[in-house]
């Protein structure tokens, strides 16, 4: 699903083998690295290799195609494995990485600092590739003091997705699901939720901790990165939406019978959670909307914005960017690759790929959600159409909506290891080993003494 706009799964933590960038290169270290010891100076021919790029889809294969169009002469590798941290640090510290790699923007200000990665501004001035054509929250992460060292690509942004059969069942409405009124809410995912006698028979309401604390944090006030990139983890207003977004888990079963229970979902298939009325609500990425409407298109599916307790809407987003590692061989070859394949004319023609896909299943289009707003509102103008089932439409226009007012984390150079640090202390209070403050608390001397220690 990555290429269809989903981001991809991406460590917590940079690993021990960082360590290697600080000595001197290994023997016997290659993995992935460039298939050439040459580049062309015009960067229209040479070889150029990639890692993280996964198994491309139909949107993928696209932009593939669009960039062997357009260079014929580049011999281009892709590496179609998922991004691996490991294989990654090896290749740069032995001195022959792949020319470009594919991983999670959240990683890129802890990458370069550590010095595996190389600044862009002046590869991407050569191909004529201006980082303002770029959403801001997916071009923000990829800047670190004020140097360019990733391309943004997909933008996934979260709203509220309801199965509609649970809210005929309680007589409920999707204004209940609302998240502006905390205590309301409470309300209605313990009318939502079902027990059975083995356990859990639907969960009411899934706030989907931990990855999606910076949402409940955004929604009482809470930033967790300040301006300067330093952690913010201890702050009360967090502290507090860590509280809240785990008692809505703790009032329905508590996490080990929460997590067991939604563990046996069959999230991409036809029998998904939806179907089996195993769910009522939860905050998803938009691309889940497609593998809703393929696996089961009858779904009685409504949407909502998430909002923060102000009643604004509200919505986290991410994605994976393109970066050139330490010591890539062809960077203008990889930068040629990075404009062609973030380009509107490309995403279109990506968006006609998906088009003809969706024609083929006979199922409805749901948008592809990038960085590039120009492309985004050319293909929803294109291809967006009313289909049979309103509440799908609903949540494409609500995705598409969401891009617009979508907030990142900020930038820091420390950003893989605070992530790790409230991943870890959510993980703490779920399991019950912490209260949300002593998890938070911990959390923010881990980040504080990354951040202090970072280049």
């Amino acid at each position: 699903m990555k290429r269809g706009g989903s981001n991809a799964r991406q460590p917590k933590v940079i690993p021990p083998a960082v360590r290697l960038l600080r000595g001197g290169p290994l023997a016997g270290c290659g993995g992935v690295g460039n298939k050439s010891t040459s580049s062309s100076g015009s960067g229209n021919s040479g070889s150029l290799s990639t890692q993280g790029f996964g198994k491309p889809d139909d949107v993928g294969q696209a932009r593939i195609d669009a960039f062997k169009a357009a260079y014929p002469n580049v011999s281009l590798h892709i590496n179609e494995g998922d991004f691996d941290p490991q294989q990654f640090l090896s290749s740069v510290a032995s001195g022959n990485p792949p020319d470009l790699v594919y991983l999670d923007r959240n990683l890129i200000g802890s990458y370069a600092a550590q010095g595996a990665l190389q600044p862009l501004d002046e590869e991407l001035d050569k191909v004529g590739l201006d980082m303002k054509s770029y959403r801001q929250p997916a071009a923000d992460p990829c800047t670190v003091n004020g140097k360019v060292y990733g391309v943004p690509e997909f933008y996934n942004t979260r709203n509220i997705l309801i199965n509609g059969k649970a809210l005929a069942e309680t007589g409920l409405t999707s204004a209940d699901v609302a998240t502006t009124d905390w205590d309301k809410l409470h309300d209605t995912a313990r009318k939502l939720y079902k027990a059975s006698s083995r356990g859990i028979a639907r969960i009411g309401f899934d706030p989907k901790l931990p990855e999606f604390l910076p949402l409940w944090a955004k929604a009482n006030g809470a930033e967790l990165v300040n301006d300067d990139g330093s952690p913010n983890l201890d702050d009360a207003k967090l502290v507090e939406a860590l509280g809240y977004a785990h008692s809505l888990i703790a009032e329905q079963g508590g996490w080990s019978k929460f997590k067991a229970f939604r563990d046996t979902w069959d999230v991409f298939g036809s029998g998904n959670e939806m179907v089996k009325n195993q769910a009522g609500a939860f905050p998803w990425e938009g691309w889940y909307v497609n593998v809703l409407v393929q696996a089961s298109p009858d779904l009685d599916l409504q949407c909502i914005h998430f909002t923060d307790r102000q009643g604004n809407p509200i919505s986290f987003c991410d994605g994976s960017a393109w970066c050139i590692p330490k010591g890539a061989k062809n960077t203008e070859t990889a930068a040629r690759w990075m404009k062609t394949v973030t380009s509107t004319d490309t995403w279109l023609k990506a968006a006609a790929a998906r088009e003809q896909t969706a024609t083929k299943n006979n199922t409805m289009f749901t948008g592809l959600w990038t960085a590039n707003p120009d492309a985004d509102h050319q293909i929803k103008d294109k291809y967006v159409k009313p289909s049979n089932n309103p509440g799908f439409d609903q949540a494409v226009n609500n995705y598409y909506a969401s891009t617009e007012y979508a907030f990142a984390i900020k930038p820091s150079k420390a950003s893989s290891e605070i992530k790790t640090a409230w991943t870890d202390a959510t993980n703490r209070v779920l399991s019950g080993t912490q209260t949300p403050a002593q998890a938070l608390k911990q959390a923010q001397g881990e980040a504080s003494t990354a951040f202090a220690s970072a280049k």
